[in-house]
């Protein structure tokens, strides 16, 4: 299994995100968070096959469009570090930290 800790920024919340691979390509995915949109993709991601439609483009990832009919705002971090543990679950990345630091100049 595979987790993913995610502290989203002004939202407020931390999600933990587990990945569990079940067969060669397929993972099930689940989020635990107290942002009931994210908890709300969990009815989607019991059963993803990773060889349709998730390591492809952005606007064609199953991942991205489960999220746009989910999710309020499109600067929400979860969707990528969902894809992120699908890929070290599976094998097709290492664990590697990412990190974003936002600063405002006036």
């Amino acid at each position: 299994m595979t987790k993913v800790k995610v502290i989203a920024g002004a939202c407020g919340f931390t999600s933990v995100i587990k990945v569990e691979k079940i067969r060669k390509m397929c993972v099930k995915v689940e989020v635990i968070s107290a942002c009931q949109y994210l908890r709300s993709l969990n009815e989607d991601m019991l059963e993803i096959d990773c060889s349709k439609n998730v390591f492809v483009k952005i606007k064609d990832s199953y991942i991205y469009e489960i999220a746009s009919k989910k999710l309020r705002d499109t600067d929400c971090p979860v969707p990528c570090a969902i894809i992120k543990g699908i890929q070290v679950e599976l094998g097709g990345a290492t664990e590697k930290d990412v990190h974003m630091k936002i600063q405002k100049f006036i």
